[in-house]
């Protein structure tokens, strides 16, 4: 018994630099993939978010929901498509990711942060104006972003010509007062990644490009991306705990990447580029990910830290 309370208090001390260093920071957690399949994962995130609030951070969640997706679609008799990772989206497909992210999996991310204590609000993009998006077109996401929200990492077609992805969408602009409202009220927002166009069409938006423009226009501390792998691996499978950027860009040059792995890396880029300080890429399948990354000197994962400015 001595020798665990010593051990619980040298977690406690470890921690502490670290609750007050970024006290009153904003924390972006992107939250998707095999995070959300097992019940037991599903209830370490919510009560590890609480932890964060309760602690003087404030936490935005911004969800996925591929695999619930794809499994209401099988349901209904629809297969579903993919080119270059992202999921052709029709007019039947599109109501079935707002009815998913927007409704199932968006209230069960609320409901299991209240069952522990915090208080989280629901939205979409659509929600306060939060997001526009406009159509995305398969040659300007070849260039920029591959993948795309609920994209599984081993679907791909390889295409040499313009694709119509249907209502998939980027982000075109951003309103973040709704999020300020209710972090200023003590709330977390929980976000799903669609949003309205100014042509009148709802959009499907990859997740991890959604966190990290949020992140940047929310002047965020850190960007955490939750994956399914133990974060960023070298060509010879080794996880890269601290890369440099200019790793991380040749690693995204020399075609490695999963599929899965390189909207994240893009958007961890962006990130940082747009001004916030860290991204972490982390396992999400290793029980309280969140915490030991943020609290902790060893961490699970990659982070990423921006290049110091120069004079």
């Amino acid at each position: 018994m001595v020798s665990e309370a010593v051990a619980f208090t040298r977690v406690l001390v470890e921690a502490l630099p670290y609750i007050r260093r970024f006290s009153g920071s904003t924390l972006v957690i992107k939250y998707g993939g095999n995070a959300m399949l097992s019940e037991r994962l599903r209830s370490g995130f919510a009560r590890d978010v609480v932890l964060l609030k309760l602690v003087g951070m404030n936490p935005v969640v911004v969800h996925g929901g591929g695999p619930q997706i794809g499994e209401r679609l099988r349901q209904i008799g629809k297969e579903s498509r993919f080119v270059e990772g992202v999921r052709v989206t029709d007019g039947e497909t599109m109501d079935v990711v707002e009815m998913v992210l927007g409704g199932l999996v968006n209230k069960e991310i609320v409901t299991l942060i209240s069952r522990h204590g915090g208080r989280a609000v629901g939205l979409s993009g659509k929600d306060g104006g939060l997001l526009r998006g406009r159509k995305l077109e398969l040659s300007e996401f070849t260039s920029a972003s591959p993948g795309g929200a609920g994209t599984p990492e081993d679907a791909a077609e390889t295409v040499s010509e313009l694709v119509d992805l249907g209502q998939v969408g980027e982000v075109e602009s951003l309103d973040t007062r709704i999020i300020d409202v209710l972090v200023e009220g003590g709330f977390i927002p929980v976000v799903a990644p669609t949003a309205a166009g100014a042509d009148g069409c709802s959009y499907n938006i990859n997740a991890d490009l959604v966190a990290a423009r949020l992140a940047a226009e929310l002047k965020a501390e850190k960007l955490i991306l939750l994956s399914n792998v133990p974060g960023l691996l070298n060509t010879a499978g080794e996880l890269l705990e601290r890369p440099s950027l200019e790793e991380v860009r040749k690693l995204l040059r020399s075609g490695v990447l999963r599929e899965g792995m390189r909207p994240k890396v893009r958007a961890s880029l962006q990130a940082l580029e747009a001004g916030v300080r860290h991204v972490h890429i982390v396992d999400g399948t290793a029980e309280h990910a969140v915490l030991l990354e943020v609290f902790s000197d060893r961490g699970v994962g990659t982070l990423l830290e921006a290049a110091p400015a120069t004079d």
